[in-house]
């Protein structure tokens, strides 16, 4: 799992010369103090470095180009202590490849009545030093985050820190590399998409590799290795009784950890943050990977089914955003309806692949014949998802741009038990209601495959749309059909005189 905190996040303040010596040491000694601050907030998962107050341009472009090669720098908080003249910062800013924040704040909370003079005005100079500071960055175009408020308060720091999470999923996406068995499923257009265009823009390759490259490492799986999977099992998940009775489910699940033993080996070794599967190319596995899937999901990898290698990247940054952060995250599907008039409600499930990190109890094992695929029944995970707030997300390639899709939900409790359902599955109430959503939804284009999270925010996805600069469309409680009709049409003129037409 990733730790957060050997990540860094440079805690840059801007000045000049024109104060002298006594105000720029003042300067340094508060943003130290704000850096510290910041650095100790919970809220806060990466660590906040201090680096020495910028006063000219030179400074500027030196520190821009050593965060550009600190590979565990993963992003900028800039903030105005004084006034700092935006010129300076033009050459630096143009050179920078990580991420930034303008911190719109100063040191002080309160303005001292009655003792305020000159000196302290001189001094304190965000209110001001901020807005030209704001103003080149607006100038040149350049996506950021903008939080304003002081830098105690709770919701600044979380406002932070959810651009921290942001900025380590984005730097985690970079060179990163998924994994595709086989193709995607036949037909089907919105798994598809241009893997190039995709690696332009956001930074990770995907690879195809034949169903026999997995198979060698399945097949090289010892029985040493089944019986410690097989020990893991027994430990962390109720195992059902179907399976302790019957020797050919038995067997099944030996087969099941065999796959899992054998794709954990392939991809480690291929260095793989992810990768896919599909029902639909299986040639030499006895049956799909379930519990496979679900585990390594649950271990930070990401994954979708059916060759969707957007889903699986997006579930991968969704899995580094969430890290330390009550509620999980997993690949989604929507399912099925409940269209009672009483309250109209999404089925999401998946046949096999849905992450542990959402159950709300211990997970069931059990087999079960698949349906489709014509292969042998496999192993999964059986549980129901804890009810509260959700959110689903879904990356499109819409031919001249991506477009990143999300709709807030909450999760709530089935209105009856499902025994005859073996599959994990969450049920969830769309904001801001069932008819605007869905429908806002299938205006949008949205996937039927999504990165679903009880833990990540549209706040972050909005973060990190800023940083990969692709259209973000978010259905939530205040969303009005007509509005997000017209955000749509909006954003295809803006897309299309930006990046131009690529059918």
């Amino acid at each position: 799992m990733i730790d957060l905190k050997r990540f860094e996040i440079w805690f840059v303040t801007g000045s000049q010369h024109l104060y002298g010596p006594e105000t720029l040491k003042q300067v340094a000694t508060d943003s130290r103090e704000i850096a510290a601050g910041l650095n100790n907030a919970g809220s806060i998962p990466t660590k906040i470095i201090f680096k020495p107050v910028l006063k000219t341009p030179a400074e500027v472009s030196a520190l821009c180009e050593e965060a550009n090669q600190t590979t565990h720098c993963i992003g900028l908080v800039t903030w105005c202590h004084t006034f700092s003249p935006s010129k300076m910062w033009i050459n630096g800013l143009k050179l920078l490849r990580k991420p930034i924040l303008h911190l719109h704040t100063q040191y002080n909370r309160d303005i001292p009545w009655s003792s305020i003079d000159m000196d302290f005005m001189n001094l304190h100079q965000a209110a001001h030093g901020d807005r030209e500071h704001g103003f080149i960055m607006s100038r040149m175009r350049l996506n950021r985050k903008v939080v304003a408020g002081y830098w105690q308060e709770t919701v600044v720091q979380q406002q932070i820190g959810a651009w921290c999470r942001a900025a380590a999923a984005w730097h985690d996406w970079q060179g990163a590399v998924f994994c595709r068995f086989g193709d995607n499923m036949r037909e089907v257009a919105v798994t598809e998409g241009d893997k190039v265009a995709a690696q332009i823009k956001f930074g990770y390759s995907v690879n195809g590799y034949g169903v026999g490259d997995l198979v060698k490492h399945v097949n090289a799986v010892t029985g040493t290795q089944i019986k410690a999977l097989l020990k893991e099992y027994e430990a962390s998940y109720e195992i059902s009784s179907a399976l302790r009775k019957d020797e050919k489910q038995q067997a099944s699940l030996r087969e099941a950890a065999r796959i899992e033993a054998g794709l954990r080996t392939f991809l480690k070794g291929g260095g793989f943050k992810g990768f896919t599967t599909t029902f639909e190319d299986l040639h030499g596995l006895a049956q799909l990977p379930g519990v496979s899937a679900q585990r390594l999901m649950a271990e930070g990898y990401g994954f979708a089914a059916e060759g969707d290698w957007k889903t699986c990247a997006l579930v991968r940054a969704m899995k580094v955003m969430s890290i330390g952060l009550k509620g999980g995250t997993s690949f989604m599907e929507d399912y099925t309806y409940h269209l009672n008039s009483r309250g109209m409600k999404v089925l999401g499930a998946h046949m096999l692949e849905i992450c542990p990190s959402i159950a709300q109890d211990k997970p069931s094992l059990q087999v079960h014949p698949l349906g489709i695929g014509g292969k042998a029944d496999p192993a999964r995970l059986v549980f129901d998802t804890p009810p509260g707030p959700a959110l689903n997300a879904a990356m499109m390639d819409m031919g001249n741009r991506f477009r990143l899709l999300v709709n807030e939900v909450e999760v709530v409790a089935p209105d009856k038990p499902l025994p005859k359902l073996p599959v994990a599955r969450a049920l969830w109430v769309p904001k801001p209601d069932f008819h605007t959503a869905v429908t806002a939804w299938i205006y949008g284009g949205g996937a039927h495959h999504t990165g679903f999270s009880q833990a990540v925010t549209a706040e972050m996805l909005e973060d990190f749309a800023g940083m990969a600069g692709v259209e973000l469309a978010v259905i939530d409680g205040e969303t009005s059909l007509r509005r997000f009709k017209q955000e749509l049409n909006w954003n295809e003129i803006y897309y299309g005189l930006r990046d131009g037409l690529r059918s």
